[in-house]
């Protein structure tokens, strides 16, 4: 059986694709600081008849991935599919941003991403055989206002995953990103009803996405069946960029 690797897994977009994924592979759940949300994940998918872990790391800094790995790899050998999913968003139009707030989402949004796939990626190049899947956003796309450093960042993963696309390719490993538009999820629970009935409006399918959608086509980027799609940005948007 296949190690995954979800990073923010204990919640939101992350705690879904881990348990869909939870009935195909062995799942190590990453999280920062809510162990008991991610120890729930855990026990959710133990009690489908999967297996799982939950490994604390700060995906912000290179010591504490590197622990993670050695703490995966000394109990499942290696990754097999690592979904970088893990992020955050410290927004304010760009002449009121920080310092602190740019470098703050670019480090874990960006470099993190570097630090987890660097790491996982020699082991996927020794076995000839691995996934990376990186949650973008459609704001890495198209921008948003407000939000310069949080499109900065998911702008560099559709280049970081495109760049390793084409040097890994050759090992039967592929890379992709998933650009999620406007999802139920906590960083949206903010959107009053007025903006969301806006939103909804502007797209194909009348409704707000949910976490389930996203996990469905990371669930099918996973398996043997993708081994021909590489370097793609695949928009989860409900129609929004067309």
């Amino acid at each position: 059986m296949k190690t995954v690797f979800v990073t923010g897994a204990s919640r939101g977009i992350g705690k879904s694709i881990a348990l869909k994924l939870g009935k195909d592979y062995r799942v190590v759940v990453g999280f920062t600081s809510s162990k008991d949300m991610a120890d729930e994940v855990v026990e959710e998918i133990k009690k489908l008849g999967g297996e799982s872990l939950a490994v604390q790391l700060n995906i912000a800094d290179r010591n504490s991935v590197d622990e993670a790995f050695n703490l995966i790899e000394e109990t499942y050998n290696h990754v097999d599919i690592l979904v970088n999913n893990a992020g955050i968003t410290k927004d304010n139009i760009l002449p009121r941003m920080k310092d602190d707030d740019w470098n703050d989402v670019i480090q874990t949004n960006l470099t993190g991403n570097f630090y987890t796939s660097q790491r996982a990626i020699k082991k996927m190049i020794k076995n000839k055989w691995g996934r990376l899947i990186f949650i973008s956003s459609v704001v890495g796309i198209s921008g948003n206002k407000g939000q310069a450093n949080y499109a900065a960042s998911k702008a560099g993963l559709i280049g970081l995953s495109k760049s390793i696309s084409k040097e890994v390719g050759s090992r039967n490993i592929t890379s992709n990103v998933i650009a999620p538009g406007y999802i139920e999820t906590d960083m949206t629970s903010f959107i009053d009803v007025e903006n969301k009935e806006n939103i909804i409006e502007q797209l194909s399918i009348k409704r707000i996405g949910t976490p389930e959608d996203i996990a469905n086509m990371v669930s099918f980027l996973c398996e043997e069946e993708s081994e021909y799609i590489t370097g793609q940005v695949i928009p989860i948007d409900g129609g929004l960029t067309t």
